[in-house]
């Protein structure tokens, strides 16, 4: 049996009048590859923000690794390497590739320290990783915008993680760059040994990729193997008339990030 390292138990997270995601219970085993999906609005992000230390539950309780501690600071913390969801970059943004994956040290160091030449290698063996070295000293807002994601991930596996937190990553690219950051984590999952979980609404692509996926929409519907949760009654009692399947059985859903 492979060990539980997050664990919701009848966790209930939102905001003063407002539930995002209620009575979830839920667990996420080492070594797993999950994609998380659901509606927008479905409590995606809220997931994400909770396992990360921003959100409290106001009822249940949450784990993370052997800790209940509730601090963003707490060392457990640093234990997950995150990729928010895409934003624009300015093209002049004044930053390197490798000043940018720099900066995923400071969550493993602490407020205080600052990094040295072994920060700087680790820095580089994850540009290494994500196939991104040779772009070292380029501009960050010079790349393309699968190379930026990629950096991102970078910055990401800086940390030393032993989670990869992915929200949305393949939103805003086009679809053979979808593809392409999608194999390298993959990659990641595989020949790193990262416990996975990517959020997404692009179910198609990662339906052959993912070792389970978890349906949400505020509470949760599903989690167990795609051919499980992929049924149309259950996707359309959660997705309803924004949900579309073909003769051959491809899910289409219109659910699209709005910013």
């Amino acid at each position: 049996m492979t060990t539980p390292i997050i664990r919701f138990s009848h966790a209930t997270f939102g905001f003063p009048g407002v539930i995002a995601l209620q009575d979830i219970s839920l667990e996420i085993s080492e070594g797993e590859f999950v994609g998380v999906i659901g509606p927008n609005g479905s409590g995606k992000t809220t997931l994400c923000r909770a396992i990360l230390g921003l959100m409290r539950p106001l009822e249940g309780s949450l784990q993370i690794f052997d800790c209940a501690c509730e601090k963003l600071r707490c060392h457990h913390r640093a234990r997950i390497g995150y990729l928010p969801q895409k934003g624009v970059l300015e093209r002049n943004f004044p930053i390197t590739v490798l000043e940018a994956v720099m900066m995923g040290r400071y969550g493993a160091l602490g407020l205080f320290r600052r990094p040295g030449q072994q920060d700087r290698e680790i820095a580089v063996e994850a540009l290494e990783n994500v196939g991104m070295q040779d772009h070292r000293n380029t501009a960050l807002g010079h790349l393309s915008g699968g190379q930026q994601q990629r950096v991102l991930i970078a910055r990401a596996l800086a940390q030393k993680p032993q989670v990869l937190l992915l929200d949305e990553p393949t939103t805003g690219v086009d679809i053979t760059t979808q593809h392409s950051v999608l194999d390298l984590v993959q990659h990641l999952h595989r020949d790193l040994g990262l416990t996975v979980l990517l959020v997404t609404h692009d179910i198609n692509l990662i339906r052959s990729r993912v070792n389970r996926l978890v349906l949400l929409k505020t509470r949760l519907f599903a989690a167990a193997t795609p051919e499980e949760v992929l049924r149309p009654d259950l996707l359309r009692q959660v997705y309803g008339k924004d949900l579309v399947i073909t003769q051959q059985d491809l899910i289409i859903v219109e659910d699209y990030h709005h910013r």
